[in-house]
């Protein structure tokens, strides 16, 4: 039994609860025996039970009941409560499958009007489902002629097959209606006409006869371009004529499923409405038993499309009676009338060897040229395998774990080593030129001590003031300064703190990488896994079954249940109307509702469609949502809101709304509809 169901008919069913044993003086032995079996009986209703199953209950407790008509005349209270405890939880469990019964069949047209939805909105699946097809079609025309000799008494022969002898065979007295050989093929339109594509061809326009000289030959030849352009049109529309048929042929059977989608939708919606009664009928029955009574008569002649009469005052025995014919004849065929109308009225998707024989026919050959191909080129693959195997080798090693390694390095390490210029260099640069710079002024200067102290620390800050004073000096005198002064050492010691200031400049670059190394690291390897992480993202989608394997049901799921919230929010606002009306769905007995009760009620139709789609909605959490949490108790909670027979029109677009803003960025359906195209 649906979920749905159980959800709607759990609160029904713990309402009936055995009555309370009584006192007597001294009962006899057989009544003892008869309630300790009608208890026993109740308390197996308590499980999950079939129609079997209560076909059997039901037909226990008339035996019992007969059993003790004859035994005595006296019944006891509580074996009278007994039998009304069973009575109530029998009707409940039966509405419950009543329910379920129509729920499912209405299920399974919907499901069968989406997948013929789907082949009829693609050009491409409707060429595949022709293919897939096109052994059964030929297999009935040859069927079709075959009969057509036999009734004839014609010899059958190849000559009988030929195209002048079909035409004999099957003359064609009207352009508009089509053939037998076509009927054949394309069996719907035997009910559903279709207009030939020449016989759209439009007259010319009056313009073209115009008399007058000036624009004849202007109108004649336009006249000619659009006939011409016509008939181009046309005879590009006859080779497309057999998928515009399968085209027709799809739109058929979704109207036919349609409306058998909606008949069954329009009991369910009846039943759901029904609900209130039942409740009622068990709340009251141990005033009133005749209620509870009447409800089972009244269901069973629902189910079996009879018109419901008013309530009438009717004993146990003939709902007992009703009952049983429900659980025992009038749901199980229903079922089965259900399955074969569907087959007889070939609305059901072909089966899984007509769709699969193109690829049982096409895949061996092509896998065993596929095979022959490659092992006559096994040289060459073998080389590109090898290729291919060193190439993500080298990728793994050197541009992935290479990278981390020295990544791993830079963390441990902390950037100690130098990049462009070590500190020792600098410092031995820096002592080079103290050394020459101190000797030239003792030399020179003739400093003492402090003074080559103080020089000292200058040198070390970078001023040179002394040196640059004996070279402003040397210049003066070039030549002479540079044969016999100091004007080449005071210019070997410029170039010396030249190249000290170039290595300091190095290390302030030196210790700016230093404090980057790890950046750098990580920008080194941040290819390699960009490019892993896709590839394993790829191969992950690959495994898991592409877009269904990913969260909450995948995109495609998402997809669909946004469909079904839309398509809800339209059957509330814009109600569908009714294309029959069947005996019973629209004179149900119902309790005078209160003040506060009145509300614009929604019509059997739109809330059988709506319950239709709410069953999706709750299919859907109880399977891809996360178990024990928050998000799938909310989801359920408003779910429960939707499916609530009590709850009008407003109220249920109220719950929408709250479910668009509560779950719509949680479920990504805003991310989901762009998935449906």
């Amino acid at each position: 039994m649906a979920s749905f169901v159980s959800n709607l008919t759990r609160d029904l069913s713990e309402s009936v609860v055995l009555p309370p044993p009584g006192t007597p003086a001294s009962p006899p032995a057989s009544q003892t025996r008869e309630k300790q079996s009608l208890q026993a009986l109740f308390l197996s209703l308590d499980h999950s039970t079939s129609l079997e199953n209560v076909s059997e209950c039901l037909a226990t407790l008339q035996a019992l009941r007969r059993d003790v008509a004859t035994l005595t005349e006296v019944t006891d209270s509580e074996e009278t409560g007994l039998q009304h405890a069973i009575l109530g939880k029998v009707t409940v469990e039966l509405y419950g499958q009543a329910l379920n019964t129509f729920l499912q069949e209405a299920r399974d047209a919907e499901d069968e009007l989406e997948w013929w939805n789907e082949i009829e909105r693609s050009r491409s699946n409707l060429a595949l489902y022709l293919l897939q097809t096109l052994p059964l079609r030929l297999l009935n025309l040859s069927n079709t002629i075959l009969s057509t000799l036999r009734k004839r008494n014609l010899p059958i022969r190849l000559s009988a097959f030929s195209p002048s002898s079909l035409r004999q065979l099957f003359p064609s007295r009207n352009l508009l209606l089509p053939n037998i050989l076509t009927i054949a093929l394309f069996p719907h339109l035997r009910t559903q006409p279709y207009l030939p594509p020449f016989l759209s061809l439009r007259p010319p326009p009056s313009s073209a006869f115009s008399t007058s000289s000036a624009d004849r030959v202007e109108s004649a030849w336009y006249a000619f371009a659009t006939a011409l352009a016509g008939l181009a049109r046309n005879a590009a529309m006859v080779f497309v004529l057999p998928l515009e048929l399968t085209r027709s042929e799809c739109k058929y059977k979704q109207q036919e499923l349609q409306k058998i989608r909606d008949e069954r939708a329009e009991f369910l919606g009846t039943l759901a409405e029904m609900r209130g009664s039942l409740a009622s009928a068990l709340e009251e029955g141990h005033r009133d038993p005749t209620r509870l009574n009447d409800f089972a008569v009244q269901l069973q002649s629902f189910v079996q499309g009879e018109s419901l009469t008013p309530y009438v005052a009717r004993t146990s025995d003939f709902a007992l009676a009703s009952l049983h014919t429900l659980a025992s004849s009038a749901l199980p065929s229903h079922v089965s009338l259900h399955s074969a109308d569907l087959t007889a009225r070939n609305l059901l998707r072909p089966s899984r060897l007509t769709l699969l024989w193109p690829r049982l026919v096409l895949l061996p050959p092509l896998a065993l040229y596929l095979v022959r191909t490659a092992y006559a080129s096994r040289a060459s693959l073998q080389d590109m395998a090898i290729d291919a195997l060193e190439t993500a080798r080298g990728f793994w090693e050197g541009w992935l774990l290479e990278p981390l390694r020295g990544v791993v390095k830079t963390v441990r390490a902390g950037g100690e080593d130098g990049v462009i210029v070590t500190q020792e260099s600098v410092r031995a640069d820096l002592g080079s030129l103290e050394r020459m710079t101190l000797a030239l002024a003792q030399e020179k200067l003739h400093y003492d001590a402090p003074q080559m102290e103080a020089l000292a620390h200058q040198i070390e800050l970078g001023d040179l003031t002394a040196v640059m004073q004996i070279y402003e000096e040397d210049i003066k005198r070039p030549f002479r300064s540079a044969v016999g002064g100091t004007l080449l050492r005071s210019l070997f010691i410029q170039v010396q703190k030249a190249k000290v200031d170039i290595n300091q400049a190095l290390a302030g670059i030196d210790k700016l990488l230093r404090s980057q190394e790890l950046t750098f690291a990580f920008v080194g390897v941040a290819p390699a896994l960009a490019i892993v992480y896709t590839l394993s993202g790829y191969l992950g989608a690959l495994w898991t079954g592409g877009r269904g394997g990913s969260k909450y049901g995948g995109r495609t799921k998402r997809a669909s249940i946004w469909l079904k919230m839309r398509r809800i929010e339209r059957l509330l606002i814009a109600q569908p109307k009714l294309h029959h009306t069947h005996a019973g769905t629209h004179d149900v007995p119902k309790e005078s509702p209160s003040p506060e009760e009145a509300r614009p009620s929604i019509p059997p139709l739109t809330a059988g469609l709506l319950l239709l789609s709410v069953s999706h909605l709750r299919a859907y959490a109880e399977k891809y949502l996360p178990a024990s949490s928050r998000l799938r108790e909310g989801f359920l909670e408003d779910v429960v809101d939707l499916e609530d027979p009590a709850l009008g029109r407003a109220e249920k677009l109220r719950v929408l709304d709250r479910m668009w803003r509560s779950w719509g960025e949680a479920l990504g359906w805003g991310r989901a509809a762009g998935d449906a195209v």
